[in-house]
Formats: C-alpha cells, structure tokens, sequence
C-alpha cells in the first residue's frame, strides 16, 4: 500500500481558514505502520496533520476515517495555527541541546567542495558548496551521529543502575515516537531527544529499558518505571509537549 493512495484534502473552508491559512491546500501526512491496528490521526502544533494507517487498510477505510474525523481535525488545526510559533530562520544561528545544555554555534565557511559538518569546540563548521536542501539534510545527519554519542552514555549507565540488560541501541530521526524496545530487547530512541531537558530524557530511557521486562503497559510495568523513575508523571506530560522544543527543519521541507 502506497501513502499516496491517501493523499487528499482533509478540510472544507471553515476554522482553519479563519485563521489564516487555506484549508483547501492541507495534506495530510500518510504514515503507513506495520504495527498499527487502528487508524490514527494527529494536528502537531506547527499545523501538520499525520494520519497513521495500518498496513491492510482501505483507502475507502481512510476517507470514512478522515470523514469522522473532520470537525475535531479543523478544531485542533485552527488551535495550532493561532498559537503557531512565529516562523524559523534557516540555516540557525546555534542548536540548543537541552539534554547537555550545550549551545552548538552554525557556522558556514563555505568553499566549492564537498558540503560537510563537523563538530568542534562548541561549533557545528559548514564546509563546501550547499543549497538549503542539502544543508538540512547534512544537518539531519549529523543530527543522528551527535544524538547517538549523546544518548548511548546515559542508556548505558540507565541501564546498569536498573539492572535492565537490552541487546542494542538504534537512533533515528523520527516524527511521532520518541522511542520504543522491540522483543529483541533492541532500544530505539528519537534523534530529537537532545532537545529535551535531561530529566524528561532518561525518563523515557527508563521506560523503554522497563519494556525489556514487561512489554506491554501493565501494572506491573508502570510500577517498574515508578521504582526507577518517581516523577515519571509530570516528564511524561512534559514530554507530549516536547515537539514545541524541536526545531522545525527537522522534519519540514520548506
């Protein structure tokens, strides 16, 4: 099944209009999962709208889905239009990593030759020749090499004080999960973690590592995080927020 089977317009003019943007021109977009077992649908608070389709569902499933969905669609888009934040600057001054506090300067050299990134002494140096399509996607890179020597450590040391042995970490650059832990006991973690405060981030670490013993959301696991990690409550919550702290050329293209 192809995302583009889905693509379609989702709202009529109504609130979303109203506030400032045309209604007729939102696509939404189409996440096909293998391990999704019911349509979803999710308005982030830069406007996107993403629909999560299981693997065997019918377009006609989609639209009736879609249909049902509209008038809660318009209500949350129009919300996030208002507050949207005000437009992002590319290529960025400087990345703040809220995990380690760093505040990593972008600093363009320029040259004809091949574009690359390197990490140094507090900077992120920009070599080479470059279009902003391929800065973003050298960024994107460079992104998921940094969030790995960033968060390895502190899964490493989580996973020695928990007592929690897990096979492997994957990093990825992902727009919807912040991580999850196969059967395999194999730990992935969202790239965009480093823009989160420490707390929040091993919190979620704590989970994760939690699922190697219990996969699912049971009792038993919730008082497994509750051992590890007291004030899982209040970082969960915090964390349902944290895309606000995500800089938008992540994921956008334009």
């Amino acid at each position: 099944m192809k995302a583009t089977d889905y693509q379609m317009d989702l709202l009529n003019e109504g609130s979303a209009a109203e506030a400032g943007d045309s209604a007729r021109d939102v696509v939404p977009y189409i996440r096909v999962s293998r391990r999704a077992r019911r349509l979803a649908v999710r308005v982030y608070p830069d406007a996107r709208v993403e629909v999560v389709v299981p693997a065997r569902a019918r377009p006609r499933e989609v639209e009736s889905f879609l249909a049902s969905q509209r008038e809660w669609i318009e209500s949350k888009r129009a919300q996030a239009l208002r507050n949207r934040p005000a437009p992002e600057i590319f290529p960025p001054a400087s990345l703040l990593l809220g995990v380690t506090g760093e505040n990593l300067r972008l600093h363009l050299a320029g040259g004809m030759g091949r574009l690359r990134v390197i990490e140094k002494d507090g900077l992120l140096q920009v070599s080479g020749a470059f279009t902003t399509a391929s800065l973003k996607a050298a960024l994107r890179g460079w992104l998921l090499s940094a969030a790995r020597a960033r968060l390895e450590p502190r899964l490493e040391a989580l996973a020695a004080s928990t007592g929690v042995a897990y096979e492997r970490l994957s990093v990825r650059r992902q727009r919807s999960r912040w991580g999850s832990c196969s059967v395999r006991g194999t730990i992935s973690l969202n790239a965009c973690l480093l823009f989160q405060r420490p707390e929040v981030v091993d919190y979620l670490i704590v989970h994760e590592l939690m699922h190697v013993k219990h996969m699912n959301h049971s009792k038993r696991f919730w008082q497994a995080v509750e051992k590890n990690c007291a004030g899982w409550r209040a970082l969960d919550q915090e964390l349902l927020q944290g895309w606000r702290r995500v800089p938008r050329w992540i994921f956008a293209e334009h």
